[in-house]
């Protein structure tokens, strides 16, 4: 069974910026992403923590599914 690998903040920028999102704003320990797509705004909020708790991972794995196909978000969140 697949399982959700422990990431920092660093990882999952770099997972992010992939999907070209870029960092648009940081208030505090939260960065907020940015992309446009067909003239929307597609904004995330991640934590800018050391080591992400697997259920905030989750959560972010959740939020980015609404933007990016869960198929190509999967292998960098979870182990095979």
């Amino acid at each position: 069974m697949p399982k959700l690998k422990r990431l920092t903040a660093k990882q999952v920028l770099a997972i992010l910026i992939q999907f070209d999102f870029v960092v648009a704003s940081q208030r505090g320990s939260h960065i907020k992403l940015m992309r446009m797509v067909h003239n929307q705004k597609q904004i995330l909020t991640i934590p800018n923590h050391t080591e992400l708790d697997t259920g905030t991972s989750k959560a972010i794995f959740r939020q980015a599914s609404r933007y990016i196909s869960t198929e190509e978000l999967y292998p960098h969140f979870y182990t095979e």
